[in-house]
């Protein structure tokens, strides 16, 4: 069971318990802790290898942070005509040297469904699906600092997503440990400090592109490209979520759940008070104002999206996106281009 195109608010919240129910069943089996372990120890190889103990409390802390969200996390979905404003938004972040407050997130620990996902590019030039983020507020027993670890996972059975199919032809002779999988998978996990400068990132080498293959993402979706980015794809999603879900230009509304799905719900032990993230029907941001205007655009034209920085009444800087626009007077010619022509008086 999958999401459904063109879905209702009460297919969102069934499908999201489902789906759900069977991350909690899959996190409780021993493929999980298996999966874990070789997701972790390959991206440890360059670090000094801790102890056998120290490594077992890693793991532990870990399985932890990645399997607690799907049980007791906040649920959201984004709706698929918000996808293509959270995929720009998050390939235009930078995040780096700013200071996050420990409230930027709506919740302590959610997950984030995808029903349309956003693709991205890795360093190998590779395409990975991300139908689901998770994210957790966890502290560092040893240095006290707290940050938010996300991670990013991709939908098993996605047709689209070239890592899902060579997953799956690498399963193709074990299909008692295909079927052990559940309906996403792990494929990313950073972290972001709470009260901490934002480091750049570490593992954004110099590339030349002459002796990689870039693997083509696929038709009509948005891929991030994180060969050039300044942030990880699913830390700068879930950042541009986590701002995007409080503005004007997104309405969050409680999608109802049928008797049947709460029951589930109930035994499974997981939250059911799924939420859908839907753009908001915009009207002009000002109306006319008294007096004849300094200056006037004789054109109309494109404004791209892009961040902007504020101040809150308590001196703390914030952001807020600002999405693509056309900008000028009704029935103006559409300008084609990055001039802009103003008449001024």
């Amino acid at each position: 069971m999958n999401f459904l195109p063109n879905d209702t608010l009460a297919g969102y919240a069934r499908t999201a318990v489902d789906l759900r129910a069977r991350m909690v069943d899959y996190h409780r089996s021993p493929l999980a802790a298996q999966y874990l372990q070789a997701f972790f120890g390959s991206r440890l190889a360059n670090h000094p290898s801790p102890s056998p103990a120290g490594m077992g409390k890693v793991l532990t802390a870990v399985r932890a942070i990645t399997a607690n969200p799907w049980r007791f996390g906040e649920p959201y979905v984004i709706a698929p005509a918000m996808t293509a404003i959270i995929a720009a938004a998050a390939a235009a972040l930078d995040l780096t040297g700013e200071v996050l407050p420990a409230d930027v997130a709506p919740d302590d620990g959610g997950v984030l469904f995808l029903p349309e996902p956003i693709y991205h590019r890795s360093l190998s030039g590779e395409v990975s699906s991300i139908g689901a983020i998770t994210w957790a507020r966890t502290t560092n027993t040893g240095s006290g600092r707290s940050f938010w670890a996300i991670a990013g996972w991709a939908d098993h059975r996605d047709p689209h997503d070239p890592a899902a199919v060579r997953r799956r032809q690498q399963l193709t002779d074990r299909p008692d440990l295909a079927r052990q999988f559940g309906p996403y998978v792990l494929t990313d996990f950073t972290e972001i400090p709470i009260g901490q400068p934002v480091d750049p990132r570490p593992d954004l080498p110099v590339l030349d592109g002459d002796d990689r293959d870039w693997e083509p993402a696929p038709d009509g979706r948005f891929c991030i490209d994180e060969t050039t980015t300044a942030m990880r794809a699913s830390a700068a999603i879930a950042y541009a979520f986590w701002r995007i879900q409080a503005q004007p230009l997104a309405t969050v509304a409680a999608a109802p759940l049928d008797r049947a799905a709460r029951r589930r719900a109930v035994r499974a032990s997981i939250r059911h008070d799924t939420r859908v993230v839907m753009l908001r029907r915009t009207s002009p941001l000002a109306g006319p104002t008294d007096g004849e205007p300094k200056w006037h655009y004789r054109v109309r034209f494109v404004v791209r999206g892009h961040w902007r920085r504020l101040i809150d009444r308590d001196g703390h800087p914030y952001r807020i996106w600002i999405n693509a626009h056309i900008k000028g007077p009704d029935g103006a010619p559409l300008l084609h281009g990055e001039k802009v022509a103003v008449l001024a008086r």
